[in-house]
């Protein structure tokens, strides 16, 4: 068959120096040689073909309703007895723009659920064309998700070690009784510290300081541990105190909020909530307040305010943003004693007892490691269970 095109139907396709009217200028041109007609047919049905595989990728809008399924499918496998944490994480790509990756962080309580959490994730990756490769270190296992080569989403699952699960579940004797969480701060700078706070046999959550040298090197080991995480969020203090090269300080719009945020947790994987480090200016500035909770609602974290300030408003943006949130009751090492800690420790269950629960905050010194391993147990006896602080946020 022979295909020509008048001069005058080219003429409006190619008006405005339209592609079409290229293409078929093209296509016209190539209709007078047989064999050059073959070869612009033959590419373009590759065109075609190969456009056909591209067109159809993930949008952000479906990536999040997957993860959604996911981590429905978590909690019905686990029965509601996990931690689970989302991060939101940006890869470069070759296009335009970033490619948006969902990280999924799941502590389990009893190692028996990993097979069905497993299988369930797995589900809901066939259901929606995605393959699924599998990967375990350390205790922690690890699903990476893609769709047509692409990561879409990484689950990561760890499982406390015998320790640590036999621990925990002593813990939990007194249903209903009044519930005490104590904070480690301050990590990420030593790693003698922080395996003394691992060897404490009760849950206790590691609060850890982004962009330092071990920063990801003990969130890891905690989260492998069964520990929970936080991120120590550098907030900037009044201009007496020493301020962190990274912070989030007064007068920072929305997007400087996010990026800093993002990197900071880039350094604190597994972190399942934040409190602040230092922050007396920040956490009384409503505005930067108001910037930062909607971006920790929308990586499902939670808000521990630390209190470095009496005109704090962080717990009540929390609360308007609807952020899960609580505040600390006690510090337990102003003055890094023994007597003194075993003293503020005391004065915590006391609040924990008075008004059901209560958030203590210390830091990895000796004397403290030392006076919560002889304190602690002192305090079950009394009824006063340790928890995690995701236990006590509302």
């Amino acid at each position: 068959m022979k295909v020509s095109f008048s001069g005058p139907s080219i003429s409006r396709f190619e008006m405005g120096g339209s592609r079409p009217g290229k293409i078929l200028h093209i296509f016209a041109a190539s209709s007078k040689d047989p064999k050059l007609l073959r070869i612009f047919c033959v590419c373009f049905a590759l065109a075609i073909v190969l456009l056909a595989g591209c067109s159809k990728s993930i949008s952000k809008l479906e990536l999040r309703g997957i993860t959604g399924e996911i981590v429905a499918a978590a909690q019905t496998a686990t029965q509601h007895k996990s931690e689970i944490a989302i991060r939101p994480e940006a890869q470069p790509s070759s296009g335009k723009g970033a490619v948006t990756v969902d990280d999924i962080f799941v502590t389990l309580s009893d190692a028996s659920q990993s097979a069905a959490l497993k299988q369930a994730i797995e589900k809901v990756a066939h259901d929606h064309g995605l393959s699924a490769m599998q990967t375990d270190s350390g205790g922690v296992l690890r699903l990476d998700l893609t769709y047509k080569g692409v990561r879409t989403h990484t689950v990561e699952i760890a499982t406390p070690e015998p320790a640590h699960a036999s621990a925990r579940e002593n813990q939990g004797g007194f249903e209903g009784g009044p519930r005490l969480a104590i904070i480690l701060d301050d990590m990420g700078h030593d790693q003698e510290s922080a395996d003394a706070a691992f060897k404490l046999p009760f849950p206790i959550t590691i609060s850890v300081i982004p962009h330092l040298p071990l920063s990801t090197s003990i969130a890891e080991e905690a989260y492998r541990l069964g520990d929970q995480v936080l991120l120590h969020l550098p907030m900037e203090a009044e201009a007496d105190n020493k301020a962190e090269p990274i912070e989030l300080r007064v007068g920072m719009k929305a997007v400087q909020v996010e990026r800093d945020l993002d990197g900071m947790l880039r350094t604190v994987p597994h972190a399942a909530g934040v409190n602040n480090h230092q922050g007396s200016r920040a956490t009384a500035d409503s505005r930067l307040m108001a910037e930062l909770m909607p971006a920790l609602r929308r990586r499902g974290l939670f808000f521990i305010d630390s209190r470095t300030t009496a005109a704090t408003v962080a717990y009540d943006a929390a609360e308007r943003a609807g952020v899960r949130s609580a505040s600390r009751k006690v510090f337990l090492d102003d003055n890094p004693s023994r007597a003194a800690v075993l003293s503020q420790l005391e004065l915590a269950a006391h609040y924990a007892e008075r008004d059901g629960l209560a958030i203590a905050i210390g830091h990895p010194h000796p004397a403290t490691i030392a006076a919560l391993a002889e304190g602690a147990p002192r305090l079950r006896t009394r009824g006063v269970r340790l928890v995690f602080v995701s236990d006590v946020v509302r």
